[in-house]
């Protein structure tokens, strides 16, 4: 989706839910800023300005900004739950209109589920 993100997640051994997460906004801003300063686009100046002022007033913010704070995890307890979940993630763009079937929404992994090749790796559930 455009203005969010929906990922299914477990855990093995120690690591903690939230330190997957904290880890993983870590990595991707530091990914997603890098290409946004890397790529001839006329938005690019408007978007690092963008990040740069949400992180500016910040101390644990070096110098941008780009995952709002929290997040609004789900325990998924039976296989039930994960599908119920995982249909909800796949359809989600399918709702807001983006797309007619979920797997042609290019960024789900419902092109996985039906047989086709996403743009990352997924380990399948249900």
């Amino acid at each position: 989706m455009p203005s969010h993100l929906h990922l299914i997640i477990g855990t093995k051994g120690l690591c903690s839910l939230s330190g997957i997460v904290r880890d993983f906004k870590k990595y991707t801003s530091k990914k997603i800023i890098r290409e946004i300063a890397n790529i001839n686009e006329s938005r690019k100046e408007w978007l690092l300005n963008g990040f740069s002022e949400a992180g500016k007033n910040l101390k644990r913010i070096k110098d941008y900004k780009v995952w709002q704070d929290g997040n609004h995890p789900i325990e998924l307890d039976t296989n039930k739950m994960q599908d119920d979940r995982l249909s909800y993630l796949h359809f989600n763009p399918v709702e807001a209109g983006f797309v007619m079937h979920a797997e042609d929404y290019m960024n789900s992994s419902a092109r996985d589920y039906c047989g086709e090749k996403g743009i990352l790796e997924i380990e399948q559930i249900g």
